[in-house]
């Protein structure tokens, strides 16, 4: 999808508010009233965007189950709208859209021809809230958008829900840069994509830069050139920033690189083609070699694309593949006939659900947050499919149609795509078999009472001392989860540079002082009962609480954490291990401790031995990247970005007038006032900042 803009778009605001509640009607909101909900909406429910959920004018004692719901029945409107279900706590179960609330919650107070799933959820609902929108497909907007935002346990869930890349052609500038670009699109210029992953970008942009040879530099850099750089050596730019190329010239480039990418790239090679042959019938030899070079660059954009339809011009295709209790969804994007990536979904659902059940809330999630397609394609059929390309029209101003092709290249992508669903389903599947092995070996071999379902892994890392950072990863029953990754600056000035013990105490104060804080000081929670509920554990997620801890650290490491722990009052909750590194730090001779037992090691090709090397392993790396991201920002740091009311444009009249921080620094009052933008109270400033007997 290609798209100029020059502005932010407008946010509208949902103020639904997460206590409890119910409302009947619109209601009027002030408008600085907190939201709990921040998202661009489409026009046709800006109405929706003020409404709260207010306090809820039935009492319900007592009541839970049907019995809860019967009571809210009889109040109920027959208008569309949304609902909460929530338990006892608060917790959000579920959320759903009606065409009519009164009917749709009456199906759940009749408590019959239920499914497991939807009979343990009615069981543990103790309030409900509603609003009421206009239209369904205001309420279906609506429930997508609260569904992602309040992840309910008995709702189909995207989990991954990464924003895409894009390819920006600036267009504030006299001489256009590309880049890439993820995040609100408040920058002026031409976007295109999405693309599926930033290595597709990134290769994509490079290609570019051989074939069309614009500029990659931010603005600063481009006005401060005073000679061509590197890339114009190399042949990836064409030096715009010191007039090695007219603007008349950089603009035909700029050009050609957007009809590239906005799908006519045939036009654009038969320019080239036609260019190079004039040039060598010229015996300019030297020039046809370069219009040969930006051929080549194009093919191998080309080349990596894999499936490029014939007669779908922009589009996104959609596969899923349901069996053996997991989904796996598969989008390809089609843009300007080229396909630009595909990506493969895990959501989290209810085994018992159909595949175009799960398919259908999906995509309602998938598009709350990104612009649609003219086309989107789907392999299964799902209830509310023509509803859903409504209200993704009505968001986009503009028609999306969203089908299910029989015949044709259309069916033939569709086919494709779920042959991808398939390979991904299997891969993921083998290695969700593999890790539940490893994980129940690893609770064997350490005596846990239950395969771990989070397990925290603790590593530090600096320099004699500085830029100390500690850093914890996750990994559970689907491998590492990096959404859940924290890095701890050290920041206690009382530990003396160097000790490892002092910053593991650090880091575990903060850590399990933080998490009774937010979820209390019961510990893990045991796994519900698997005859009750098979699929828990999916449903329940990642647990806040982890059910094991493995410190990279000997005795010494293990007695600062043990007495964080006791200081806490959760030692006797949490399982610690330490994981030491073998004689001359030799992988395979690592050795354990564990409390209330001697340290041991485990047969060198144990598989629970590589698996705890291997989280171990990911701990150091994330560490150490985390320590390295902070000292290379230290080395980089600027004097003056020290110094209040200095921000870039004057730091960077400073530096460009007196060429180094140094020589500002040494610079007298009478100096800094001749510098743009400095007035003769800023200049005080500065100077006494750098000079400690004047403060």
């Amino acid at each position: 999808m290609t798209r100029e803009t020059d502005s932010t778009p407008k946010i509208a605001k949902n103020a639904l508010q997460t206590d409890g509640g119910v409302i009947y009607g619109e209601t009027d909101t002030d408008e600085d009233e907190p939201s709990a909900i921040d998202t661009p909406l489409p026009v046709d429910v800006a109405n929706v965007a003020g409404m709260e959920w207010n306090e809820s004018p039935i009492a319900t004692p007592g009541l839970k189950g049907a019995e809860v719901i019967q009571a809210f029945v009889r109040h109920l409107p027959n208008q569309p709208g949304v609902y909460r279900m929530m338990n006892e706590t608060g917790d959000v179960l579920y959320v759903g859209k009606a065409r009519s609330l009164k009917k749709r919650v009456t199906n759940y107070a009749q408590g019959r021809g239920h499914s497991n799933r939807i009979t343990r959820m009615i069981a543990q609902t103790a309030n409900m809230e509603f609003v009421t929108t206009r239209t369904e497909t205001e309420a279906l907007l609506l429930e997508a958008n609260l569904i992602k935002r309040l992840k309910p346990r008995f709702n189909v869930l995207m989990r991954d829900d990464k924003s895409f890349p894009y390819i920006l052609i600036t267009g504030d500038h006299e001489a256009p840069a590309i880049f890439k670009h993820r995040g609100a699109r408040s920058r002026k210029g031409a976007y295109f994509g999405p693309f599926a992953s930033a290595g597709a970008v990134g290769r994509t942009i490079n290609a570019l830069q051989r074939a069309f040879l614009l500029r990659t530099c931010t603005d600063s850099v481009y006005e401060s050139r005073t000679r061509p750089c590197l890339l114009y050596q190399i042949k990836r730019c064409s030096g715009p920033c010191t007039g090695e190329i007219d603007a008349e010239g950089y603009g035909k480039l700029v050009g050609e690189a957007k009809d590239f990418l906005s799908g006519r790239s045939q036009a654009v090679k038969s320019h080239l083609s036609t260019a190079m042959q004039s040039a060598s019938e010229d015996l300019d030899f030297e020039r046809a070699a370069v219009y040969r070079d930006r051929l080549s660059a194009l093919s191998h954009v080309q080349s990596h694309q894999g499936i490029n339809p014939q007669t779908v011009e922009e589009a996104d295709v959609f596969a899923i593949h349901h069996d053996g209790g997991m989904a796996c969804i598969q989008v390809f994007f089609f843009r300007t006939g080229q396909n630009w990536g595909n990506r493969a979904y895990f959501p989290k659902a209810d085994p018992s659900l159909a595949a175009g059940e799960i398919l259908g809330a999906f995509i309602g999630q998938f598009y709350d947050d990104k612009p649609t397609p003219r086309m989107i394609l789907v392999s299964d059929d799902f209830e509310d499919r023509e509803l859903l390309a409504e209200a993704l029209s009505a968001r986009m101003e503009r028609k999306t149609s969203i089908t299910v092709p029989q015949r044709g290249e259309k069916r033939e992508l569709v086919d494709q795509v779920m042959s991808n669903a398939r390979e991904a389903h299997g891969r993921n599947l083998a290695e969700t078999a593999s890790q539940g092995r490893l994980l129940q070996g690893l609770a064997e071999t350490f005596n846990l009472p239950h395969p771990p379902r989070r397990i925290e892994v603790y590593d530090n890392s600096h320099i004699m001392g500085t830029n100390a950072v500690g850093g914890m990863i996750v990994a559970g029953p689907e491998g590492f989860v990096k959404n859940q990754y924290r890095k701890f600056n050290i920041k206690s000035t009382d530990i003396t540079p160097g000790d490892d013990f002092g910053m593991m105490r650090e880091v575990m104060q903060r850590r399990f002082s933080r998490l009774i804080k937010e979820h209390g000081g019961e510990g893990p929670v045991q796994p519900e009962e698997a005859s009750d509920d098979p699929d828990a554990v999916q449903q329940t997620g990642m647990p806040a609480w982890p059910d094991l801890v493995l410190i990279d650290g000997g005795k010494g490491q293990m007695s600062a954490v043990r007495a964080i722990l006791e200081e806490l009052g959760i030692a006797d909750k949490i399982t610690a291990i330490g994981v030491a590194k073998g004689m001359d730090r030799e992988a395979g001779r690592e050795r354990f401790f564990v409390e209330g037992k001697p340290d041991f090691t485990l047969p060198p090709r144990d598989p629970v031995l590589y698996f705890v090397q291997r989280l171990r392993d990911e701990a150091h790396r994330f560490a150490i990247g985390s320590h390295r991201a902070r000292r290379k920002k230290d080395l980089v740091a600027n004097p003056l970005d020290e110094i209040a009311g200095i921000g870039p444009s004057r730091k960077r009249a400073l530096l460009h007038h007196f060429g180094t921080a140094k020589a500002v620094s040494r610079a007298g009052i009478d100096d800094l006032v001749t510098v743009e933008g400095i007035s003769e109270a800023v200049a005080e400033l500065i100077y006494n900042h750098f000079h400690e007997e004047n403060r």
